[in-house]
């Protein structure tokens, strides 16, 4: 349609350096995201010093508690930490897209749908790459289904993408009811728990830990054209931005990471929703910063969530997605009334 004006398109000196002095936050997150996964292994039933830790970390011998940390809480601090970041880098996505800061998989029914998809695969006995692909399969028809009902007589506005993706997300909970209902009693107690996020069966952390470093890396050098885009289509496209394109890209991308997040740690709501947008209150909307932030942030709420999920009524577990939950509902309601 235009040429690409390259005097346009880069990032102005004012820009950068207001960038490079918000380059401590990166650091920062992930310090505390260091302490965060620190915190994770030493507490619990059996308390962990930090002597053992690194006696563990250097590859040593620390008797039951190397056994307990190597065995049960790396696993779980693993996927806690990779899933939240999944989680709040496909809300970040979702919301620059939309324009929207209400926008994030748990709320446009992305999240329910990948559910659905996954719930429907452990019905029928499938898992490991086909519960991922179910979820994922899953989790793409939601998002097509919440942007093809959206399209009105004219654009799809972020109220109409709001609403039909609660409908849908209703839709999707009716069909998780009839999941399971229809589901054998030896399933049903691990699917009510899944459903509610449960990080301690994720037995291939790898997986997510892999896909959000890689969602990082595929989001790196779509900021430029996410922050030309967050000023609007029209002029984004004026300013040589495939617009069509990158949504279909950024739409699958954050269907893809919401899937594996959701078959790692199950139903984990309200994370994309409400670590963007903190980042983006505190921080600015710069796609460049606010990317990678958002994971780290992610990462790292999710991950004390789950901490306090297994330690606050130890022996006994909380599900991680009750605690975010809690947290989410308030700011969202403040979020909806903040942007009436």
């Amino acid at each position: 349609m235009s040429s690409h004006p390259p005097a346009t398109t880069l990032p102005s000196p004012a820009a950068m350096r207001a960038l490079r002095r918000r380059a401590w936050v990166l650091p920062a997150l992930l310090l505390a995201l260091a302490a965060a996964f620190a915190l994770a292994l030493a507490v619990g039933s059996v308390a962990v010093s930090a002597a053992e830790l690194w006696q563990i970390a250097i590859g040593g011998d620390a008797g039951m508690a190397g056994d307990i940390v190597r065995s049960l809480r790396l696993p779980r601090a693993l996927a806690a930490a990779a899933c939240g970041g999944l989680l709040a880098l496909a809300g970040a996505l979702m919301q620059v897209l939309l324009r929207n800061p209400l926008a994030d998989p748990y709320v446009l029914g992305i999240s329910g749908g990948a559910a659905v998809g996954a719930l429907l695969a452990m019905l029928v006995g499938a898992a490991g790459l086909l519960l991922e692909l179910s979820a994922f399969a899953g989790a793409l028809a939601a998002m097509a289904l919440v942007f093809g009902l959206a399209h009105g007589e004219g654009s799809r506005t972020p109220t109409r993408l709001l609403l039909t993706g609660v409908i849908v997300s209703a839709g999707c909970g009716a069909a998780v009811s009839f999941i399971l209902a229809v589901a054998s009693e030896q399933s049903l107690r691990g699917m009510l728990f899944w459903l509610m996020g449960d990080a301690s069966t994720a037995s291939r952390p790898g997986v997510a830990v892999a896909a959000l470093l890689g969602g990082l890396v595929a989001c790196a050098p779509l900021a430029r054209d996410l922050n030309l885009l967050a000023r609007g289509d029209g002029t984004a496209q004026l300013l040589g931005v495939p617009v069509v394109r990158l949504r279909l890209v950024v739409y699958l991308l954050a269907s893809a990471l919401t899937a594996i997040a959701v078959t790692t740690v199950g139903s984990v709501g309200f994370v994309g929703l409400v670590v963007p947008h903190l980042i983006r209150l505190a921080f600015g909307n710069d796609q460049r910063l606010l990317l990678p932030a958002s994971a780290l942030a992610g990462a790292t709420l999710l991950l004390l969530a789950d901490t306090a999920a297994r330690t606050v009524i130890a022996p006994a577990q909380l599900p991680v997605g009750v605690l975010t939950a809690l947290l989410g509902v308030p700011v969202f309601l403040f979020l909806l009334n903040r942007h009436r």
